[in-house]
Protein backbone atom coordinates (compact mmCIF):
# COMPACT_ATOMS: atom_id res chain seq x y z
CA UNK A 1 0.00 0.00 0.00
CA UNK A 2 1.29 3.45 -0.94
CA UNK A 3 1.87 5.96 1.58
CA UNK A 4 1.00 9.37 1.76
CA UNK A 5 3.73 12.56 2.68
CA UNK A 6 3.10 14.15 5.88
CA UNK A 7 1.73 17.13 4.21
CA UNK A 8 -0.25 15.52 0.82
CA UNK A 9 -1.47 17.95 -1.80
CA UNK A 10 -4.65 17.55 -3.33
CA UNK A 11 -3.98 18.55 -6.69
CA UNK A 12 -1.07 16.54 -6.81
CA UNK A 13 -3.11 14.03 -6.40
CA UNK A 14 -5.17 14.95 -8.67
CA UNK A 15 -3.15 15.29 -11.27
CA UNK A 16 -1.63 12.06 -10.66
CA UNK A 17 -4.92 10.46 -11.73
CA UNK A 18 -5.23 12.47 -14.83
CA UNK A 19 -1.86 11.08 -15.80
CA UNK A 20 -3.06 7.99 -14.91
CA UNK A 21 -6.08 7.78 -17.20
CA UNK A 22 -4.31 9.32 -20.17
CA UNK A 23 -1.44 6.48 -19.92
CA UNK A 24 -4.58 3.95 -20.14
CA UNK A 25 -5.79 5.94 -22.84
CA UNK A 26 -2.52 5.71 -25.08
CA UNK A 27 -2.56 1.81 -24.12
CA UNK A 28 0.29 2.66 -21.04
CA UNK A 29 1.16 -1.44 -20.05
CA UNK A 30 2.34 0.63 -16.47
CA UNK A 31 -1.25 2.15 -16.42
CA UNK A 32 -3.16 -0.93 -17.18
CA UNK A 33 -1.41 -2.98 -14.63
CA UNK A 34 -1.85 -0.21 -12.03
CA UNK A 35 -5.83 -0.81 -13.32
CA UNK A 36 -5.86 -4.51 -13.26
CA UNK A 37 -3.97 -4.55 -9.56
CA UNK A 38 -6.07 -1.84 -7.70
CA UNK A 39 -9.87 -1.89 -9.61
CA UNK A 40 -12.56 -4.87 -9.01
CA UNK A 41 -13.74 -4.10 -12.01
CA UNK A 42 -10.32 -4.51 -13.91
CA UNK A 43 -9.09 -7.68 -11.72
CA UNK A 44 -7.95 -10.59 -13.86
CA UNK A 45 -8.66 -9.11 -16.92
CA UNK A 46 -6.17 -8.94 -20.07
CA UNK A 47 -4.49 -5.57 -21.21
CA UNK A 48 -7.12 -5.75 -24.30
CA UNK A 49 -9.69 -6.16 -22.07
CA UNK A 50 -9.15 -3.92 -19.76
CA UNK A 51 -8.55 -0.99 -22.63
CA UNK A 52 -12.10 -2.28 -24.06
CA UNK A 53 -14.00 -1.56 -20.34
CA UNK A 54 -13.50 2.57 -21.16
CA UNK A 55 -12.84 3.73 -17.92
CA UNK A 56 -13.16 7.19 -16.98
CA UNK A 57 -11.48 9.93 -14.57
CA UNK A 58 -13.75 8.61 -11.55
CA UNK A 59 -11.92 5.20 -12.10
CA UNK A 60 -8.40 6.44 -12.18
CA UNK A 61 -9.16 8.10 -8.80
CA UNK A 62 -10.18 5.14 -7.66
CA UNK A 63 -7.49 3.14 -8.10
CA UNK A 64 -5.25 5.87 -7.12
CA UNK A 65 -7.26 5.91 -3.51
CA UNK A 66 -7.51 2.11 -3.73
CA UNK A 67 -3.31 2.22 -4.04
CA UNK A 68 -3.28 4.05 -1.46
CA UNK A 69 -6.23 2.31 1.04
CA UNK A 70 -9.05 3.60 0.93
CA UNK A 71 -12.11 1.93 -0.88
CA UNK A 72 -13.32 5.63 -2.71
CA UNK A 73 -11.90 8.27 -3.71
CA UNK A 74 -14.24 10.83 -1.54
CA UNK A 75 -12.84 8.69 1.63
CA UNK A 76 -9.34 9.71 0.14
CA UNK A 77 -9.85 13.08 -0.91
CA UNK A 78 -11.08 13.56 2.65
CA UNK A 79 -8.34 12.27 4.64
CA UNK A 80 -5.68 14.13 2.35
CA UNK A 81 -8.02 17.22 3.09
CA UNK A 82 -7.83 16.44 7.00
CA UNK A 83 -4.57 15.65 7.27
CA UNK A 84 -3.41 18.10 5.78
CA UNK A 85 -5.38 20.37 7.80
CA UNK A 86 -4.40 19.08 11.30
CA UNK A 87 -0.55 19.13 10.00
CA UNK A 88 -1.05 22.92 8.97
CA UNK A 89 -3.33 23.98 12.65
CA UNK A 90 -1.78 21.62 14.77
CA UNK A 91 -3.24 23.87 17.57
CA UNK A 92 -6.70 23.44 16.17
CA UNK A 93 -5.95 19.64 15.58
CA UNK A 94 -8.30 18.16 18.47
CA UNK A 95 -11.14 20.61 17.46
CA UNK A 96 -11.01 19.50 13.70
CA UNK A 97 -11.05 16.35 14.25
CA UNK A 98 -13.57 16.29 16.98
CA UNK A 99 -15.88 17.77 13.99
CA UNK A 100 -15.00 14.45 11.73
CA UNK A 101 -16.17 12.40 14.86
CA UNK A 102 -19.86 14.33 15.88
CA UNK A 103 -22.40 15.63 13.27
CA UNK A 104 -23.02 19.31 13.38
CA UNK A 105 -26.15 18.88 15.63
CA UNK A 106 -23.29 18.43 18.34
CA UNK A 107 -19.98 19.88 17.14
CA UNK A 108 -21.80 23.50 15.38
CA UNK A 109 -22.72 22.92 11.91
CA UNK A 110 -24.53 21.50 9.10
CA UNK A 111 -22.07 18.51 8.79
CA UNK A 112 -22.38 14.89 8.68
CA UNK A 113 -20.34 12.94 10.89
CA UNK A 114 -17.14 11.37 8.92
CA UNK A 115 -15.93 8.18 11.25
CA UNK A 116 -14.29 6.04 8.81
CA UNK A 117 -12.25 9.26 8.23
CA UNK A 118 -11.47 9.91 12.13
CA UNK A 119 -10.78 6.31 12.60
CA UNK A 120 -7.72 6.50 10.09
CA UNK A 121 -6.65 10.04 11.11
CA UNK A 122 -6.38 8.25 14.71
CA UNK A 123 -4.89 5.60 13.56
CA UNK A 124 -2.28 7.62 11.58
CA UNK A 125 -1.32 9.46 14.22
CA UNK A 126 -2.39 12.73 13.08
CA UNK A 127 -4.30 13.61 16.33
CA UNK A 128 -2.62 14.18 19.08
CA UNK A 129 -3.42 11.80 21.89
CA UNK A 130 -2.14 12.76 25.07
CA UNK A 131 -4.50 11.68 28.02
CA UNK A 132 -7.33 14.27 27.21
CA UNK A 133 -10.19 12.91 28.91
CA UNK A 134 -13.01 13.82 26.24
CA UNK A 135 -10.84 12.16 23.33
CA UNK A 136 -11.11 9.64 25.57
CA UNK A 137 -14.75 9.48 25.79
CA UNK A 138 -14.80 9.71 21.85
CA UNK A 139 -13.34 6.85 21.38
CA UNK A 140 -14.55 4.89 24.38
CA UNK A 141 -10.99 4.36 26.62
CA UNK A 142 -12.39 3.11 29.55
CA UNK A 143 -9.63 2.86 31.61
CA UNK A 144 -8.44 6.34 30.90
CA UNK A 145 -12.13 7.36 32.01
CA UNK A 146 -12.16 5.23 34.92
CA UNK A 147 -9.03 7.81 36.60
CA UNK A 148 -10.66 10.71 35.83
CA UNK A 149 -13.98 9.69 37.69
CA UNK A 150 -11.95 8.39 40.67
CA UNK A 151 -9.92 11.52 41.15
CA UNK A 152 -13.04 13.65 39.96
CA UNK A 153 -16.03 12.25 40.62
CA UNK A 154 -18.41 14.96 39.84
CA UNK A 155 -16.81 15.00 36.64
CA UNK A 156 -19.33 12.68 35.00
CA UNK A 157 -22.37 15.49 35.26
CA UNK A 158 -20.61 18.34 33.90
CA UNK A 159 -20.31 19.72 30.29
CA UNK A 160 -16.47 20.23 29.20
CA UNK A 161 -14.02 19.81 26.54
CA UNK A 162 -14.04 21.39 23.22
CA UNK A 163 -17.78 20.67 22.13
CA UNK A 164 -18.76 21.57 26.29
CA UNK A 165 -20.68 18.30 26.35
CA UNK A 166 -21.29 16.11 29.21
CA UNK A 167 -19.08 13.00 29.28
CA UNK A 168 -22.40 10.66 28.09
CA UNK A 169 -22.94 12.74 25.67
CA UNK A 170 -19.97 12.69 24.05
CA UNK A 171 -19.69 8.67 24.40
CA UNK A 172 -22.93 8.04 22.94
CA UNK A 173 -22.66 10.74 20.05
CA UNK A 174 -19.58 9.40 18.95
CA UNK A 175 -19.89 8.55 15.40
CA UNK A 176 -17.16 5.93 15.68
CA UNK A 177 -19.44 3.80 17.83
CA UNK A 178 -20.74 2.40 13.81
CA UNK A 179 -17.29 0.42 13.76
CA UNK A 180 -16.20 -2.94 14.83
CA UNK A 181 -13.07 -1.18 16.46
CA UNK A 182 -14.79 1.26 18.62
CA UNK A 183 -18.28 -0.08 18.76
CA UNK A 184 -17.55 -2.62 22.39
CA UNK A 185 -15.17 0.54 23.83
CA UNK A 186 -17.59 2.50 23.85
CA UNK A 187 -20.34 0.79 25.23
CA UNK A 188 -18.03 -0.40 28.20
CA UNK A 189 -17.02 3.10 28.22
CA UNK A 190 -20.79 4.25 28.55
CA UNK A 191 -21.42 1.24 31.07
CA UNK A 192 -19.09 2.88 33.67
CA UNK A 193 -20.04 5.97 33.06
CA UNK A 194 -23.74 5.10 34.22
CA UNK A 195 -22.21 3.13 37.05
CA UNK A 196 -20.57 6.40 38.38
CA UNK A 197 -23.94 8.25 38.67
CA UNK A 198 -24.05 9.84 34.96
CA UNK A 199 -27.43 10.81 34.16
CA UNK A 200 -29.25 8.40 31.61
CA UNK A 201 -31.26 11.79 29.81
CA UNK A 202 -28.10 13.99 29.61
CA UNK A 203 -29.51 16.49 27.01
CA UNK A 204 -27.65 19.39 25.37
CA UNK A 205 -29.17 22.17 23.06
CA UNK A 206 -29.12 21.45 19.48
CA UNK A 207 -26.00 23.14 17.60
CA UNK A 208 -27.37 22.93 13.81
CA UNK A 209 -27.84 25.79 12.12
CA UNK A 210 -29.10 28.96 12.61
CA UNK A 211 -28.18 27.80 16.29
CA UNK A 212 -24.08 26.88 17.22
CA UNK A 213 -22.01 25.79 19.72
CA UNK A 214 -21.30 29.28 21.18
CA UNK A 215 -25.17 29.51 21.21
CA UNK A 216 -26.83 26.25 21.20
CA UNK A 217 -30.81 25.73 20.59
CA UNK A 218 -32.28 24.77 23.97
CA UNK A 219 -35.56 24.59 22.94
CA UNK A 220 -34.39 21.61 20.70
CA UNK A 221 -32.59 19.35 22.87
CA UNK A 222 -30.67 16.23 22.07
CA UNK A 223 -30.96 13.53 24.06
CA UNK A 224 -27.86 10.50 25.14
CA UNK A 225 -30.63 7.86 23.63
CA UNK A 226 -30.61 9.96 20.79
CA UNK A 227 -27.33 9.32 19.94
CA UNK A 228 -26.86 5.76 20.69
CA UNK A 229 -29.65 4.17 19.14
CA UNK A 230 -31.17 7.35 16.76
CA UNK A 231 -27.96 8.45 15.59
CA UNK A 232 -25.16 5.68 15.94
CA UNK A 233 -27.85 2.73 16.30
CA UNK A 234 -26.04 0.81 18.90
CA UNK A 235 -28.77 -1.24 20.36
CA UNK A 236 -26.14 -2.43 22.66
CA UNK A 237 -25.76 1.52 24.33
CA UNK A 238 -29.08 2.40 23.34
CA UNK A 239 -29.93 -0.96 25.55
CA UNK A 240 -27.69 0.80 28.91
CA UNK A 241 -29.65 4.14 29.02
CA UNK A 242 -32.94 2.69 28.92
CA UNK A 243 -32.15 0.45 31.57
CA UNK A 244 -30.67 2.86 33.53
CA UNK A 245 -34.18 4.97 32.76
CA UNK A 246 -33.34 6.74 29.50
CA UNK A 247 -36.95 8.40 28.20
CA UNK A 248 -37.30 6.83 24.90
CA UNK A 249 -40.03 9.92 23.75
CA UNK A 250 -37.06 12.27 23.41
CA UNK A 251 -38.94 13.87 19.91
CA UNK A 252 -35.87 12.07 18.27
CA UNK A 253 -34.74 8.84 18.53
CA UNK A 254 -37.80 6.51 17.09
CA UNK A 255 -37.79 8.72 14.23
CA UNK A 256 -34.09 8.20 13.37
CA UNK A 257 -33.49 4.35 14.92
CA UNK A 258 -35.60 2.89 12.05
CA UNK A 259 -32.14 1.72 10.31
CA UNK A 260 -31.88 -0.54 13.24
CA UNK A 261 -34.69 -2.92 13.68
CA UNK A 262 -33.26 -4.09 16.80
CA UNK A 263 -32.88 -0.32 17.90
CA UNK A 264 -36.70 0.20 16.76
CA UNK A 265 -37.88 -2.69 18.66
CA UNK A 266 -35.89 -1.80 21.95
CA UNK A 267 -37.19 1.89 21.66
CA UNK A 268 -40.72 0.38 21.15
CA UNK A 269 -40.76 -2.24 24.37
CA UNK A 270 -39.44 0.94 26.51
CA UNK A 271 -42.57 2.70 25.68
CA UNK A 272 -42.02 4.72 22.77
CA UNK A 273 -45.50 6.56 21.23
CA UNK A 274 -45.23 6.49 17.63
CA UNK A 275 -48.10 9.11 16.64
CA UNK A 276 -46.57 12.70 16.10
CA UNK A 277 -43.29 11.50 15.53
CA UNK A 278 -43.54 10.85 11.11
CA UNK A 279 -41.61 7.74 11.91
CA UNK A 280 -44.98 6.27 10.19
CA UNK A 281 -44.13 8.35 6.87
CA UNK A 282 -40.41 8.03 7.74
CA UNK A 283 -40.83 4.06 6.82
CA UNK A 284 -42.73 4.28 4.01
CA UNK A 285 -39.76 6.62 2.57
CA UNK A 286 -37.49 3.89 3.27
CA UNK A 287 -39.07 0.91 1.89
CA UNK A 288 -38.89 -0.89 4.88
CA UNK A 289 -41.86 -3.69 5.14
CA UNK A 290 -40.64 -5.30 8.47
CA UNK A 291 -39.97 -1.65 10.05
CA UNK A 292 -43.62 -0.51 8.86
CA UNK A 293 -45.39 -3.74 10.73
CA UNK A 294 -43.75 -3.11 13.84
CA UNK A 295 -44.75 0.02 14.13
CA UNK A 296 -48.15 -0.15 13.26
CA UNK A 297 -47.91 -3.24 15.92
CA UNK A 298 -47.12 -0.43 18.17
CA UNK A 299 -50.06 1.65 18.03
CA UNK A 300 -49.04 3.75 14.96
CA UNK A 301 -51.76 5.53 13.58
CA UNK A 302 -52.28 4.33 10.09
CA UNK A 303 -54.74 7.74 9.40
CA UNK A 304 -52.03 9.88 11.17
CA UNK A 305 -51.77 13.24 9.25
CA UNK A 306 -48.38 14.43 9.54
CA UNK A 307 -46.50 16.69 11.59
CA UNK A 308 -44.64 19.92 10.31
CA UNK A 309 -45.65 19.54 6.60
CA UNK A 310 -43.86 16.28 6.61
CA UNK A 311 -46.16 14.92 3.36
CA UNK A 312 -47.40 17.59 0.64
CA UNK A 313 -51.30 18.28 0.83
CA UNK A 314 -51.43 16.67 4.33
CA UNK A 315 -51.35 13.08 2.75
CA UNK A 316 -52.55 10.42 4.98
CA UNK A 317 -50.04 7.33 5.38
CA UNK A 318 -51.86 5.66 2.60
CA UNK A 319 -50.96 7.85 -0.06
CA UNK A 320 -48.18 8.81 0.68
CA UNK A 321 -47.09 4.67 0.57
CA UNK A 322 -49.06 4.94 -2.93
CA UNK A 323 -47.13 8.31 -3.68
CA UNK A 324 -43.50 6.51 -3.07
CA UNK A 325 -44.95 3.12 -5.38
CA UNK A 326 -44.98 0.89 -2.44
CA UNK A 327 -46.08 -2.71 -2.75
CA UNK A 328 -49.54 -4.28 -2.42
CA UNK A 329 -48.33 -5.88 0.77
CA UNK A 330 -47.02 -2.29 2.21
CA UNK A 331 -50.81 -1.26 1.93
CA UNK A 332 -52.14 -4.22 3.30
CA UNK A 333 -50.45 -3.59 6.62
CA UNK A 334 -51.99 0.05 6.42
CA UNK A 335 -55.50 -1.20 5.64
CA UNK A 336 -55.15 -3.87 8.29
CA UNK A 337 -54.02 -1.27 10.99
CA UNK A 338 -57.20 0.45 9.88
CA UNK A 339 -56.33 2.87 7.39
CA UNK A 340 -59.57 4.05 5.24
CA UNK A 341 -59.03 2.46 2.15
CA UNK A 342 -61.23 5.72 0.90
CA UNK A 343 -58.79 8.25 1.50
CA UNK A 344 -59.09 10.78 -0.97
CA UNK A 345 -55.67 13.55 -2.16
CA UNK A 346 -55.93 16.80 -1.33
CA UNK A 347 -57.64 17.69 -4.59
CA UNK A 348 -60.19 15.01 -4.03
CA UNK A 349 -58.57 11.59 -5.76
CA UNK A 350 -59.78 8.58 -4.30
CA UNK A 351 -56.47 6.56 -3.32
CA UNK A 352 -57.43 3.78 -5.84
CA UNK A 353 -57.10 5.97 -8.61
CA UNK A 354 -53.51 7.64 -7.40
CA UNK A 355 -52.48 4.31 -7.44
CA UNK A 356 -53.73 3.18 -10.89
CA UNK A 357 -51.82 7.17 -11.43
CA UNK A 358 -48.51 5.62 -10.02
CA UNK A 359 -48.77 2.57 -11.63
CA UNK A 360 -49.53 0.37 -9.24
CA UNK A 361 -52.40 -1.95 -10.88
CA UNK A 362 -52.63 -4.51 -7.78
CA UNK A 363 -52.76 -1.79 -5.11
CA UNK A 364 -55.53 -0.22 -6.80
CA UNK A 365 -57.07 -3.39 -7.65
CA UNK A 366 -57.39 -3.95 -4.08
CA UNK A 367 -58.49 -0.49 -2.52
CA UNK A 368 -60.83 -0.40 -5.65
CA UNK A 369 -62.05 -3.93 -3.77
CA UNK A 370 -62.40 -2.61 -0.56
CA UNK A 371 -64.35 0.38 -1.10
CA UNK A 372 -67.07 -1.29 -3.77
CA UNK A 373 -65.75 1.44 -6.02
CA UNK A 374 -66.79 2.02 -9.48
CA UNK A 375 -65.72 1.81 -13.66
CA UNK A 376 -62.79 3.73 -14.03
CA UNK A 377 -62.80 7.18 -16.09
CA UNK A 378 -61.62 6.94 -19.48
CA UNK A 379 -58.77 9.67 -18.64
CA UNK A 380 -57.83 7.77 -15.84
CA UNK A 381 -57.54 4.71 -17.81
CA UNK A 382 -55.43 6.72 -20.17
CA UNK A 383 -53.20 7.79 -17.36
CA UNK A 384 -52.78 3.97 -15.45
CA UNK A 385 -51.87 2.36 -19.54
CA UNK A 386 -48.89 5.30 -19.16
CA UNK A 387 -48.26 4.68 -16.17
CA UNK A 388 -47.21 1.33 -16.53
CA UNK A 389 -45.96 1.93 -20.11
CA UNK A 390 -48.43 -0.30 -21.66
CA UNK A 391 -48.13 1.85 -25.26
CA UNK A 392 -50.73 -0.52 -27.24
CA UNK A 393 -53.28 0.63 -24.20
CA UNK A 394 -52.42 4.04 -24.09
CA UNK A 395 -52.90 4.68 -27.70
CA UNK A 396 -55.73 2.57 -28.09
CA UNK A 397 -57.47 4.80 -25.57
CA UNK A 398 -55.99 8.10 -27.05
CA UNK A 399 -57.72 6.39 -30.69
CA UNK A 400 -60.67 6.42 -29.20
CA UNK A 401 -60.87 9.87 -27.58
CA UNK A 402 -57.89 12.38 -29.14
CA UNK A 403 -58.41 15.12 -26.42
CA UNK A 404 -57.47 12.93 -23.44
CA UNK A 405 -53.58 14.48 -23.33
CA UNK A 406 -55.42 18.45 -23.55
CA UNK A 407 -57.71 17.57 -20.58
CA UNK A 408 -54.93 16.10 -18.27
CA UNK A 409 -55.47 17.62 -15.04
CA UNK A 410 -52.68 19.61 -13.25
CA UNK A 411 -51.63 17.23 -10.78
CA UNK A 412 -51.89 14.18 -13.51
CA UNK A 413 -49.48 16.19 -15.51
CA UNK A 414 -47.13 16.40 -12.07
CA UNK A 415 -46.87 12.79 -12.72
CA UNK A 416 -44.48 12.79 -14.68
CA UNK A 417 -42.28 14.35 -12.93
CA UNK A 418 -43.39 12.08 -10.02
CA UNK A 419 -42.21 8.82 -12.27
CA UNK A 420 -39.07 10.61 -13.71
CA UNK A 421 -37.90 10.71 -9.97
CA UNK A 422 -38.57 6.72 -9.76
CA UNK A 423 -35.82 4.30 -11.08
CA UNK A 424 -37.93 2.07 -12.48
CA UNK A 425 -40.90 4.39 -14.07
CA UNK A 426 -37.64 5.21 -17.23
CA UNK A 427 -40.59 3.69 -19.92
CA UNK A 428 -43.16 5.26 -18.47
CA UNK A 429 -42.01 8.89 -18.59
CA UNK A 430 -40.80 8.26 -22.81
CA UNK A 431 -44.63 6.88 -22.94
CA UNK A 432 -46.01 10.25 -21.80
CA UNK A 433 -43.34 12.28 -23.61
CA UNK A 434 -44.01 10.77 -26.39
CA UNK A 435 -47.75 11.07 -26.29
CA UNK A 436 -47.77 14.68 -25.67
CA UNK A 437 -47.63 15.70 -21.59
CA UNK A 438 -46.28 18.56 -20.97
CA UNK A 439 -42.47 18.21 -20.43
CA UNK A 440 -41.53 20.73 -18.15
CA UNK A 441 -44.59 20.08 -15.61
CA UNK A 442 -43.51 20.45 -12.05
CA UNK A 443 -43.67 17.62 -9.60
CA UNK A 444 -41.80 15.62 -7.06
CA UNK A 445 -40.49 16.84 -3.45
CA UNK A 446 -38.86 19.73 -5.01
CA UNK A 447 -40.99 20.68 -7.67
CA UNK A 448 -38.73 20.32 -10.25
CA UNK A 449 -39.36 19.26 -13.98
CA UNK A 450 -38.70 15.39 -15.44
CA UNK A 451 -35.30 16.53 -16.84
CA UNK A 452 -34.13 18.20 -13.18
CA UNK A 453 -35.49 15.23 -11.85
CA UNK A 454 -33.46 12.69 -14.30
CA UNK A 455 -30.44 14.89 -13.69
CA UNK A 456 -30.63 14.49 -10.20
CA UNK A 457 -30.07 11.06 -10.38
CA UNK A 458 -28.15 10.62 -12.73
CA UNK A 459 -29.70 8.96 -15.36
CA UNK A 460 -28.18 10.14 -18.79
CA UNK A 461 -30.63 8.06 -21.50
CA UNK A 462 -33.48 10.03 -19.67
CA UNK A 463 -31.95 13.32 -19.96
CA UNK A 464 -30.70 12.77 -23.46
CA UNK A 465 -34.41 11.71 -24.24
CA UNK A 466 -36.08 14.62 -22.66
CA UNK A 467 -33.74 17.11 -24.08
CA UNK A 468 -34.53 15.64 -27.67
CA UNK A 469 -38.19 16.29 -26.95
CA UNK A 470 -37.73 19.87 -25.62
CA UNK A 471 -37.12 20.20 -22.12
CA UNK A 472 -34.98 23.21 -21.77
CA UNK A 473 -31.96 23.26 -19.39
CA UNK A 474 -32.65 26.83 -18.17
CA UNK A 475 -36.49 25.77 -16.66
CA UNK A 476 -36.25 26.61 -12.73
CA UNK A 477 -37.27 24.12 -10.20
CA UNK A 478 -38.55 24.93 -6.79
CA UNK A 479 -35.11 26.00 -5.15
CA UNK A 480 -35.02 28.67 -7.71
CA UNK A 481 -32.05 27.16 -9.82
CA UNK A 482 -31.91 25.68 -13.35
CA UNK A 483 -30.42 22.39 -14.37
CA UNK A 484 -27.33 23.45 -13.68
CA UNK A 485 -28.14 23.20 -9.93
CA UNK A 486 -29.55 19.59 -10.28
CA UNK A 487 -26.27 18.64 -11.97
CA UNK A 488 -24.26 20.33 -9.27
CA UNK A 489 -26.17 18.70 -6.58
CA UNK A 490 -26.64 15.42 -8.20
CA UNK A 491 -22.81 14.80 -9.27
CA UNK A 492 -21.39 15.87 -5.92
CA UNK A 493 -23.84 13.85 -3.33
CA UNK A 494 -24.39 10.83 -6.11
CA UNK A 495 -27.90 10.17 -4.95
CA UNK A 496 -28.24 7.16 -6.58
CA UNK A 497 -26.01 4.40 -7.44
CA UNK A 498 -24.21 3.99 -10.47
CA UNK A 499 -25.92 7.39 -11.69
CA UNK A 500 -24.21 8.95 -14.93
CA UNK A 501 -23.60 12.59 -14.22
CA UNK A 502 -21.04 13.06 -17.21
CA UNK A 503 -23.48 11.37 -19.20
CA UNK A 504 -26.15 14.19 -17.85
CA UNK A 505 -23.42 16.66 -18.59
CA UNK A 506 -22.49 15.77 -21.96
CA UNK A 507 -26.29 15.33 -23.31
CA UNK A 508 -26.86 19.29 -21.47
CA UNK A 509 -23.57 20.37 -23.63
CA UNK A 510 -25.35 19.05 -27.14
CA UNK A 511 -28.57 21.19 -26.09
CA UNK A 512 -27.30 24.66 -25.65
CA UNK A 513 -25.67 24.64 -21.84
CA UNK A 514 -22.74 26.82 -22.45
CA UNK A 515 -19.18 25.54 -21.99
CA UNK A 516 -17.32 26.42 -18.93
CA UNK A 517 -14.42 28.14 -17.78
CA UNK A 518 -11.75 28.09 -14.61
CA UNK A 519 -12.25 30.11 -11.70
CA UNK A 520 -9.90 33.28 -12.49
CA UNK A 521 -9.49 33.10 -8.03
CA UNK A 522 -8.27 29.73 -8.84
CA UNK A 523 -11.00 27.84 -6.66
CA UNK A 524 -12.00 24.73 -7.79
CA UNK A 525 -15.32 26.20 -9.03
CA UNK A 526 -15.77 27.02 -12.23
CA UNK A 527 -18.06 29.97 -14.46
CA UNK A 528 -20.71 28.74 -15.94
CA UNK A 529 -23.55 30.46 -17.57
CA UNK A 530 -22.29 33.84 -15.55
CA UNK A 531 -21.83 32.19 -11.92
CA UNK A 532 -19.46 30.44 -10.39
CA UNK A 533 -20.70 26.80 -9.38
CA UNK A 534 -19.51 23.46 -8.30
CA UNK A 535 -19.47 19.61 -9.73
CA UNK A 536 -17.67 16.94 -9.32
CA UNK A 537 -14.52 16.40 -10.24
CA UNK A 538 -15.32 14.37 -13.78
CA UNK A 539 -17.98 16.74 -14.48
CA UNK A 540 -15.93 19.57 -14.02
CA UNK A 541 -13.39 18.37 -16.49
CA UNK A 542 -16.28 17.72 -18.92
CA UNK A 543 -17.95 21.40 -18.35
CA UNK A 544 -14.35 22.53 -19.01
CA UNK A 545 -14.13 20.91 -22.07
CA UNK A 546 -11.09 18.76 -20.76
CA UNK A 547 -12.47 15.31 -21.11
CA UNK A 548 -12.96 13.88 -24.82
CA UNK A 549 -15.20 11.04 -23.37
CA UNK A 550 -18.42 9.62 -25.83
CA UNK A 551 -21.34 10.65 -26.84
CA UNK A 552 -24.26 8.18 -26.22
CA UNK A 553 -27.74 8.85 -27.62
CA UNK A 554 -30.75 7.27 -25.88
CA UNK A 555 -32.98 4.91 -27.59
Amino acid sequence: MKRLPPRPDLGHLKKQAKDLLAGYRSGERGALARFRAALPAAAGRSDAAIAALGLRLHDAQSCLAREHGFAAWPDFQGFVLARRALVDDPGRATVQWLRLVYAGDIAGGNHSAQPRLAERLWADGAVPQGGDPWLACAVGDAARLRQVVAQDPGWVHRPGGPLRLPPLMAVAHSSLARLPAFAEPLRASMALLLEAGADANQRVGNRWPPASLQAPDESEGLSALYGAAGQNRHAGMARLLLAAGADPNDGESLYHALESLECTRLLLAAGARVPGTNALYRVLDMDDLPALQLLLAHGADANEQPAGGAAPGGAAPLLWAIRRRRSLAHVQALVAAGADPAARAADGTAAHIQALRYGLPEVAAFLRAAVGAGDVPDTEQFVAACAQADEARARALLAAQPGLVAALSPPQQRLLPELAAQRDCGAAVRLMVRLGWPIEAKGGDWDGSALHLAIFRGDAALTRFLLEHGARWQATHGFEDNACGALSWGSINTPEEGGDWVGCALALLDHGLPGAAPDPKGSEAVLLDGRLMRFSDEVTECVLGAAALPIQSAQ
